[in-house]
């Protein structure tokens, strides 16, 4: 399902703690975030935290009053997160 157009573009690495991208959308609305993912080692396995953080325009400060950005991106998030550990288990 198309939902926008954008780029994104590796900003830093610092494997294997932590890859930083610079994210840009373009439509439905323009915004830059930065996209921060950071590896811990734990018992077995990584954890791995994925944050998205940027400046809110009117149209983010809008939809932040009416919609639950939680319930908009994190099911995106938690499947790429799953992606990801699929992806590392092989």
């Amino acid at each position: 399902k198309k939902v926008g157009e954008g780029n994104m573009a590796i900003t830093r690495s610092d494997a294997p703690s932590a890859i930083s991208l610079d994210l840009n959308f373009l439509k439905p609305f323009k915004a830059s975030n930065v996209t921060d993912f950071t590896f811990t080692p734990q018992d077995g396995g990584t954890q791995v935290v994925w944050a998205m953080h940027g400046p809110l325009g009117l149209v983010q400060r809008i939809m932040h009053i009416f919609f639950s950005m939680e319930k908009m991106v994190g099911p995106d998030f938690e499947k790429g997160l799953a992606s990801m550990k699929a992806l590392a288990e092989k």
